[in-house]
């Protein structure tokens, strides 16, 4: 008797995007209108989409993918422990959990070993909330505005930005409160650096001792999606003796930040500060498996050695995400990225730089490593943007947007937010790729300077 076995159908790149709008949801946007791009391969810094178009990756998807697109020993390593051992209880040990957390003993800041494995930021943030309550017997999260901490309950009850909004009342019902975040370029308490004494630091401390029942301060050492904001070299020295002083953990997200995006594993190594905890993601295993870290001291790990720890999911130490990691830690190396983010930063730098005189909408080019954000802004005195988180929230056309768009159909994709990009290529990205991506956008600012003064 004979079997025939049948070929799917494939999908046409139209049958792909109906499908993904109508029956998944897009994220952070209104669903009306949604009609995302088809992407069938990726690699190095580029990828393509359905149509055989191919397209620069200037800012690693969501800022995350470090490496590249496809990197062999990633892949191979995933492979690998897929037929080793794909899954098994968190429990168990297991000989890839032992040899990544001897690789995160090298890299991570001083301080730092013991670690639990999430499958997101979001989750390592999360976790981090829960250990800092436990072992301090405090409440309250003291994050700051213009921060993105994840999306999950109480990690978007911690973020300032306006995707915290429709969740509201959630900051107040998970004990979270704001503080001015750092910007030197127009701080938000009206100081101006450096005769500011380091105000938006000092008001952490007036906020800890007025509040009381303080068990952490959560900050991205470098904000990420919201602007690519530095703080000045005293704000971390400062804010970690505040903590010290008043019984506070300090949480550094490094989700975004770490893996040598700044030009150091850790952008935290920046200001040679040792946080209490460390969460981070992303590009941990090139974003090719989703996995999350939450990294703690020996101090806060020995609390739990007398008392529960009350946390644990059925993939905490999934042996599939753990593998990649320890293979994107060796890559790092290999490639000497800390030495490449830097070199291959400084370039870009200068050729963002060199737009501010053409270009009278650039408010502000700010960055380090291969981590910058170009502001844009309708009046340089007033400093004044051209939309505000109400705009995005309320689904009005953003003008950041409209020049992602143009550079979208020259080949080119950054990431927008609000009244920035924000650039992030992979770390293996060339000269000529950077010339020509601040080419494409050189272009696209048209849009942004026929708007300014209006």
């Amino acid at each position: 008797m004979s079997t025939t076995t049948s070929i799917p159908e494939r999908l046409s790149t139209a049958d792909v995007k109906q499908i993904t709008a109508r029956h998944t949801y897009g994220t952070w946007r209104k669903q009306k209108g949604w009609s995302p791009l088809h992407v069938v391969d990726a690699e190095d810094c580029h990828f393509v989409d359905g149509e055989g178009k191919r397209y620069l990756d200037f800012s690693s998807q969501l800022m995350c993918v470090t490496l590249g697109h496809k990197n062999r020993a990633v892949i191979q390593a995933i492979q690998d422990q897929a037929e080793k051992l794909a899954f098994v209880g968190p429990g168990f040990a297991t000989e890839i959990r032992a040899e990544l957390a001897k690789a995160l003993l090298e890299v991570l800041p001083k301080g730092l070993d013991k670690f639990f494995f999430t499958t997101s930021g979001t989750e390592a943030n999360e976790a981090a909330f829960k250990i800092a309550r436990m072992v301090t017997g405090k409440t309250k999260i003291i994050s700051r505005y213009r921060s993105y901490h994840g999306s999950t309950m109480g990690s978007i009850a911690a973020t300032g930005d306006p995707r915290r909004w429709a969740m509201e009342p959630a900051g107040k019902v998970q004990g979270v409160i704001f503080a001015p975040e750092v910007n030197c370029y127009k701080c938000p308490i009206g100081h101006t650096y450096p005769g500011c004494g380091i105000a938006c630091a000092e008001y952490i401390e007036h906020m800890i001792v007025n509040e009381s029942d303080v068990a952490a301060v959560i900050v991205e050492p470098v904000v990420g999606t919201n602007g690519v904001l530095i703080p000045p070299m005293e704000y971390m020295p400062r804010l970690r003796k505040i903590c010290d002083s008043n019984g506070v953990l300090l949480i550094a997200d490094e989700v975004m930040t770490g893996w040598c995006r700044t030009g150091k594993w850790f952008a935290m190594d920046h200001w040679d500060v040792a946080p209490d905890i460390l969460t981070t993601a992303k590009g941990i295993t090139n974003a090719a498996i989703p996995l999350g870290l939450c990294a703690t001291t020996e101090r806060i790990a020995s609390y739990f050695d007398e008392h529960f720890f009350s946390h644990g999911h059925t993939y905490e130490a999934h042996p599939l995400t753990l593998a990649p990691a320890v293979a994107s830690i060796n890559e790092m190396k290999r490639l000497k990225l800390n030495d490449r983010a830097n070199e291959m930063g400084a370039y870009l730098g200068k050729k963002l730089h060199a737009l501010e005189a053409s270009h009278p909408s650039i408010g502000e080019v700010r960055g380090i490593g291969l981590f910058w954000a170009v502001e844009l802004v309708k009046n340089r005195q007033t400093k004044a943007p051209f939309n505000i988180g109400a705009d995005k929230v309320a689904g009005r056309p953003l003008l950041v947007d409209k020049v992602s768009a143009r550079m979208m159909g020259n080949g080119v994709f950054l990431q927008s937010w609000m009244s920035h990009f924000v650039f992030a290529p992979p770390l293996i990205v060339t000269k000529e790729d950077i010339d020509h991506g601040v080419a494409v956008f050189d272009e696209a600012l048209s849009l942004a300077d026929a708007e300014v003064g209006k």
